[in-house]
């Protein structure tokens, strides 16, 4: 019988910490996490993903049932060299406003020309606004993802700015994962 984990009605990071605890304690088999909201569901998901693991997603009476499974000596998290994180906190770089568009446009294209690519960029507050319609460096962030660099926003973030639904590269994340993939960084930089 698989485990189960009931995260209905919590808010974000619980979902993704309770399932990967959850994970963390299976060793083969299937885990059930029920969630009732989109972000929960696409966070969930990323995480076993992360760790090679197969999903199915149900969505019956409100909520959805994501079944994990894992094999023996599957599921696992995947490690990756030393890398390096680049979080941008704001949508302009530096306190100067109309400067600080240029800076930022300049610096993403900049980076988009590079040998050496960051492994994860990670957008939060107003640095959403760069993942979403009418960005000027969409394109910029597209070249990067098709390049493997991981493009994720804070879900909580475009939220707040009422623009979930205008995000056109990369995911949506939550704080759980950022605060991760910050820990295992070799390096992060800050902008903004």
């Amino acid at each position: 019988m698989a485990n189960t984990v009931d995260a209905r009605g919590l808010a974000c990071p619980q979902p993704v910490i309770l399932t990967k605890k959850a994970l963390e304690g299976l060793k083969e088999g299937s885990l059930v996490v029920i969630v009732d909201n989109d972000a929960a569901r696409g966070n969930v998901c990323n995480l076993a993903a992360s760790r090679s693991c197969g999903t199915e997603v149900e969505e019956k009476e409100g909520a959805y049932y994501i079944i994990i499974t894992r094999q023996e000596n599957e599921c696992e998290i995947l490690t990756a060299g030393k890398e390096t994180v680049i979080i941008f906190g704001s949508s302009v770089l530096g306190q100067n406003e109309e400067l600080g568009k240029v800076l930022i446009k300049s610096y993403i294209y900049t980076l988009s020309q590079s040998e050496e690519l960051p492994k994860s960029m990670i957008f939060l507050n107003s640095g959403v606004f760069l993942t979403t319609q009418g960005s000027e460096v969409l394109d910029d962030l597209k070249d990067l993802e098709s390049r493997g660099v991981e493009i994720l926003s804070c879900g909580t973030c475009l939220e707040f700015f009422e623009v979930k639904e205008k995000l056109e590269v990369g995911g949506i994340s939550n704080m759980y994962t950022i605060s991760e993939k910050m820990a295992e960084a070799d390096k992060v930089f800050t902008l903004g």
